[in-house]
């Protein structure tokens, strides 16, 4: 008993500690837009700081633009890089928005993510290292892709 009560531990703080993480793997890249913690603290809301800096996630259909049918523009929350138009955006039923490609693919960097035992990509912003979200293989055509973002991590302009 004792030994399934210490797995279960060790796994439920693995399993928090990864959904925010602090050891970014992009940290020791060099970005454009390069801010301290306490600069990004002072720029962004808890929740923005905690996706966007610390690589968490928001809650699914919490964000507010996954039901966005609006035309316009998505950029990077963290220093405005365009990433995505809304015509490529589509309904994921996955609760975060999803965009089937970006504007320009020098705009994201992509990144092996293995947190909760998962092999997926993480997508960040190619100029200040900001964790937007993760893209799949599952998408619809052109590209096959889909770039499930989270909200929090995007402005919008119509």
């Amino acid at each position: 008993m004792t030994k399934i009560f210490i797995v279960a531990i060790t796994f439920l703080f693995t399993a928090c500690n990864a959904q925010t993480k602090t050891n970014n793997a992009s940290a020791g890249k060099k970005f454009a837009v390069a801010k301290t913690d306490e600069e990004w603290k002072k720029q962004l809301s808890p929740i923005a700081y905690t996706v966007t800096r610390k690589e968490g996630t928001e809650q699914a259909y919490s964000g507010k633009y996954w039901d966005n049918h609006e035309k316009g523009t998505f950029s990077c929350i963290c220093c405005g890089l365009d990433l995505f138009s809304s015509d490529t955006k589509f309904e994921s039923g996955t609760g975060w928005p999803s965009f089937y490609q970006p504007i320009n693919k020098t705009c994201l960097l992509d990144e092996s993510d293995n947190t909760f035992g998962m092999d997926r990509t993480k997508v960040t912003c190619s100029r200040c290292g900001a964790h937007l979200g993760h893209v799949f293989d599952d998408g619809p055509k052109p590209t096959g892709l889909r770039y499930c973002m989270n909200s929090v991590s995007l402005n919008f302009t119509k």
